[in-house]
This record gives structure tokens, C-alpha cells and sequence, in this order.
């Protein structure tokens, strides 16, 4: 008899791209920052789709900066999708974080600065 527990394929380490782009003050950003945001977004999430490399999972406003969270098997791929969209928001400073692997205290990480 065989553990079905042993017969599982082995799931990769899932990859994340993370942006942060600084807004200004201390909030959300003015409304025609966050629709710029927004709309980066949505052709981000057409290519990533596009491109079968991962999903753009959403972003987060607060503290004068938004960060654009995505993931997928490779974030080098991942961020070769996205990098069109990240450069031409025109917010900054800002900078990109590619995690090879789940989060952890030795997984690889790289900062790009845009």
C-alpha cells in the first residue's frame, strides 16, 4: 500500500515582484495618482496574464507610498513582463523587489531601483 501523502508532486517555491512608489504625504495619494496607478495596473495584469508568467495580486495605498504586489513560478520573468508598466508610472523615488522563493529569512532577494 502506497501513502498517498508521498505521491504529491512537489509544488515550486512561488516568486513575488513588489513596487513601492512614493506618493507624497502621509495618506492614499491624490485621485489622479491612484487612477494612474490603477489603470498601470490593469495592463500590467493584461501581460502577466498575456504572458502566462503569474498574476498581479492587487496593491496597497497608505503612508504616502502604494505598493503593486505580484507573484508567479519566476520573478525575473515576472518583472520582464511588468517592468514596462512599473517605469512609466511616474512616481518616485521607487523601487522594485524581486523574492526568489517564499518569504523566509534566507530566500534571495534583489532590489531594483526605478
Amino acid at each position: 500500500m502506497q501513502d498517498a501523502l508521498f505521491d504529491l508532486p512537489e509544488i515550486p517555491p512561488e516568486h513575488a515582484v513588489i513596487a513601492r512608489f512614493h506618493l507624497g504625504g502621509d495618506g492614499f495619494g491624490e485621485r489622479d495618482q491612484r487612477v494612474l496607478v490603477f489603470e498601470a495596473e490593469r495592463t500590467m495584469t493584461a501581460a502577466v496574464e498575456a504572458a502566462g508568467v503569474g498574476e498581479v495580486d492587487g496593491n496597497e495605498f497608505g503612508g504616502g507610498d502604494v505598493v503593486i504586489f505580484a507573484y508567479g513560478p519566476d520573478a525575473e520573468d515576472l518583472y520582464r513582463v511588468m517592468e514596462p508598466g512599473l517605469r512609466a508610472l511616474p512616481f518616485r523615488p521607487a523601487h522594485v523587489v524581486l523574492r526568489h522563493g517564499e518569504p523566509a529569512d534566507d530566500v534571495v532577494t534583489e532590489r531594483i531601483d526605478l
